[in-house]
């Protein structure tokens, strides 16, 4: 279910939909997620001062907290 929120969060925001892929990792205690997009969207995703990805961890917390997971996003390069 987070997978699916944080895919279509970042699909629209980027021009290019198709290059968005997200891995998951499962831990013991938590699940990171780990997000690629194209390296002209990057900026995008992160926004100014990471004010995107802050709000988009923050709604992935929300989300993961209604199961009682611990989850996180990392977005790699």
């Amino acid at each position: 279910m987070e997978k699916d929120l944080v895919e279509y969060i970042v699909k629209s925001l980027v021009d290019d939909p198709a290059s968005v892929l997200i891995s998951v990792v499962e831990g013991e205690k938590s699940t990171i997620l780990e997000l690629r997009v194209a390296p002209d969207d990057i900026g995008k995703v992160i926004g100014k001062h990471g004010r995107i990805a802050k709000a988009i961890r923050t709604l992935l917390q929300a989300a993961a907290a209604k199961s009682g997971k611990h989850t996180s996003l990392e977005i790699l390069d």
